[in-house]
């Protein structure tokens, strides 16, 4: 029983050390080699899986003046293939549009086969010289179902094998901003009497990752008191199912993190 665990308290101590250096070496290395290519303004970021012919990922390329051309490199579901997509020689270039067609036909992908939570991997290799690096600027999107509203919220079914629940909590939509949902029975789940709450999640309309705020669901828990969850997590937008890691604390410690997983009835 989750009354008889036992809170871990972690006490960190900090040391400062000091030296006298004669000579010091440029942490960065060589500069102005490997520039990252900036980019801005993804939006949208996801691919429409229902409407496969026309959707498009939009954004804008930036890069510095030692970079003579940017390419975009194209994989599917991690596969890591790299197939070569399009390519940049004028900077700033705005308003790129890439179509999902185009990558699932540069990667052989037919978009009949292309699935909900399907991930496209766009990576961005910058030309400086005789010279190609592999730059940090990536693309992760995945093919979803539009947002709406009505599919992510209602009666769902909240299950955590690590924290041991299975049961009934009911999700509603704040009535301002539509990609704030409140989830409410976690504590409960308990036999918990959830007098606050409830608890505040907030969904990145680009992404869909989901970022539970820190909030206090019961003033009593077991011995303790105050328990609260935050975490962060993903949903799905096809079939309105929530993925979360929530941070489960009370006054007197952390249980730590439990993943749990909130399914549309």
């Amino acid at each position: 029983m989750k009354k008889y665990k036992i809170l871990a308290f972690l006490a960190a101590m900090v040391l400062t050390f000091s030296a006298c250096e004669t000579e010091v070496d440029d942490p960065a290395g060589l500069r102005n080699e490997g520039v990252v290519p900036a980019i801005t303004n993804l939006k949208p970021a996801v691919f429409d899986v229902n409407d496969p012919e026309n959707t498009f990922i939009k954004f804008d390329l930036d890069a510095t003046s030692e970079v003579s051309e940017v390419i975009f490199v194209a994989s599917y579901k991690g596969d890591m293939r790299r197939v070569t997509l399009l390519n940049f020689t004028t900077f700033p270039a705005k308003d790129i549009k890439i179509y999902m067609r185009d990558v699932a036909t540069a990667l052989g992908v037919k978009l009949s086969d292309v699935n909900p939570g399907d991930v496209f991997t766009l990576e961005a290799l910058t030309i400086q010289g005789d010279k190609t690096y592999r730059s940090s600027a990536v693309i992760d999107a995945p093919a979803v179902c539009l947002y709406d509203p009505e599919m992510v919220t209602g009666a769902y079914q909240a299950v955590s094998a690590d924290w041991g629940v299975d049961g009934p909590v009911t999700i509603t939509v704040d009535p301002i901003n539509e990609y704030i949902v409140y989830v409410a029975g976690l504590a409960e789940l308990d036999g918990l009497t959830e007098d606050k709450g409830p608890l505040n999640m907030v969904i990145d309309p680009l992404t869909f990752n989901v970022t539970a705020v820190k909030t206090v669901l019961a003033s009593i828990a077991f011995s303790y008191t105050n328990i609260a969850y935050e975490g962060s997590g993903l949903l799905n937008t096809c079939d309105g199912t929530y993925d979360m890691n929530f941070t489960i604390t009370v006054d007197q410690g952390s249980f730590g993190l439990q993943a749990f997983t909130l399914v549309k009835k």
